[in-house]
């Protein structure tokens, strides 16, 4: 039984186009990932189906019995409410029977005795509904899941206004699992979770019995709970049966197949034009070479297979600093209060350090502690000389209306048009991309801006938080190329041990300083 069913959609942003002609089914219990290369449409088509975007040609049509979660991380959460209470607004529906339960207490007591019986029965039917949804384990359900995803480290009576992005993404997928709807749509779900949750994650959507469409550039995580991919290139959408490796076999098979299939019709081409070229000025076998000349006309051509412009990473290196980049003594991390014991770190010039542990315990509040940005909440940081640092922050800012051309040049007004975009083109992007406003790039797309900022400067100290967050594969192979080769020193936040565990010298795992219960 199809749940959701799309034909034939189209869309496109000016010239560009995102989608053509895509058609897309999903049935009942299946777990569906969508993936393809940064930029590919893979949010935009969440988007058609989830409404909120009205696409140019084609239908979408939702099965009458289904509810859809969608997790948008660009939701808003209002300011004054506590975690606490935005996951109880899972339950909206259940507070809702209880306040229309408690309401006609009230007024049993002006009750005539023919309108209390109907009034007993309608209470009667209330509390059974309740009580067969388990409203009154929810506080326990709650804590559960919100527990699994490591929010309770952070503290469910915590204010939403005072999150970071990722926190704030964590509150919404807590809340989606907590709807439990028929059909989960999840956009990135394993960006903000450090390894332990994501593998919590895995575990329930393994079991999930109802159906889920996944975009995810974390390729373990899609290949244990998938089991039909849905591929975008080129802004066509293309079904596989099974997880993402039995995928990449089939993938590679098609792939060879069509560049065969247009590499023979092009020798077919040459050789009827070289025929055509050569006889039909010869009245003897002109009509010989008409008919091929119709032929010709009748071929249908096929497009040369394309492939996506593949990124390329380096990082240049400034002068030799001194043997100690930075120290701390009894470094203590946190805002208002603490959140780690005192410390003592010490990195010198050439390490490259990973920094691990779950959310909510410092690890980007470290690397702006050691880069000066913020002060220490005690004790103390001492930098080294001819320190030239570069910094990848995790988040940027949503409403940025430069275009990537502009967000580049400003930081760079020296370099010519042509250089901007020589050295935006080497990070993977088109020109589409290019003279596209940040706001409306994907998030490995703008990921890939950022990057390139960092690649036109010399540093001898790289620090960089989350920079996997959004890239596809083949992006974050050749980021781990490029760090893996840059000789100078690395300080690194990732949830991924896959990226960094057969090049770092070093593995800081804050759960080690922390004072909170991990």
């Amino acid at each position: 039984m199809s749940v959701l069913t799309v034909e034939n959609v189209s869309h496109g942003f000016g010239a560009r186009k995102i989608l053509e002609d895509a058609s897309f089914r999903l049935l009942k219990g299946e777990h569906v990932g969508l993936i393809g290369a940064n930029g590919e449409g893979k949010s935009t088509f969440l988007n058609i189906i989830t409404g909120q975007l009205e696409p140019d040609e084609g239908k979408v049509e939702w099965s009458n019995k289904v509810t859809v979660g969608y997790l948008d991380q660009h939701s808003v959460l209002a300011k004054g409410s506590s975690i606490r209470d935005v996951l109880r607004q899972a339950f909206k529906r259940m507070f809702e029977l209880e306040a229309e339960m408690l309401a006609i207490y009230d007024k049993m007591g002006d009750a005539s005795s023919e309108a209390m019986d109907g009034m007993l029965q309608e209470v009667g039917e209330i509390q059974d509904m309740l009580e067969h949804s388990g409203f009154y384990t929810l506080d326990a359900k709650i804590e559960e899941v919100a527990n699994g995803l490591g929010l309770g480290d952070i503290g469910l009576d915590r204010d939403v206004a005072d999150l970071s992005g990722g926190q704030r993404t964590k509150v919404l997928l807590t809340k989606l699992l907590l709807e439990n709807p028929t059909i989960l749509i999840l956009d990135e779900p394993t960006n903000y979770l450090d390894f332990e949750h994501i593998e919590w994650l895995k575990r329930y959507l393994k079991d999930y019995e109802n159906s889920f469409i996944l975009v995810s550039h974390d390729i373990p995580f899609v290949n244990e709970v998938v089991n039909v991919i849905y591929h975008v290139e080129n802004a066509i959408l293309t079904r596989y049966t099974g997880d993402y490796e039995q995928f990449q076999q089939a993938y590679t098979v098609r792939k060879s197949q069509e560049i065969k299939a247009y590499e023979r019709q092009q020798q077919e081409v040459d050789r009827l034009e070289d025929f055509i070229a050569r006889n039909k000025a010869r009245v003897a076998t002109r009509g010989m070479a008409n008919s091929r000349q119709k032929r010709l006309d009748k071929m249908e051509i096929k497009e040369k297979p394309r492939d996506k412009p593949k990124p390329s990473f380096g990082f240049r290196e400034a002068r030799t600093p001194s043997r100690f980049i930075v120290q701390a003594n009894d470094l203590v991390l946190g805002y208002d209060e603490p959140l780690t014991k005192p410390v003592s770190i010490a990195l010198e010039r050439g390490q490259k350090v990973a920094i691990r542990g779950v959310n909510g315990l410092g690890k980007s509040t470290l690397l702006k502690t050691l880069l000066g940005f913020i002060p220490a909440y005690d004790g103390k940081v001492e930098l080294g000389d001819y320190l030239f640092p570069g910094y990848f922050e995790q988040e940027s800012s949503r409403h940025n209306s430069n275009t990537a051309l502009e967000e580049v040049w400003n930081e760079y007004p020296g370099m010519t048009n042509y250089e901007v975009r020589a050295a935006l083109a080497r990070c993977g992007l088109t020109n589409e991309h290019i003279t596209s406003q940040m706001m409306v790039l994907s998030g490995g797309e703008n990921a890939k801006v950022r990057l390139c900022k960092l690649m036109l400067k010399e540093f001898n100290w790289l620090v960089l938080d989350e920079p996997t967050n959004h890239l596809d594969v083949e992006a974050k192979e050749e980021l781990k190329r490029a760090l893996k080769d840059y000789k100078g020193t690395i300080l690194l936040v990732s949830h991924e041990p896959d990226f960094y565990e057969d090049w770092v010298t070093h593995i800081w795992n804050v759960e080690d300083w922390t004072t909170k219960v991990v």
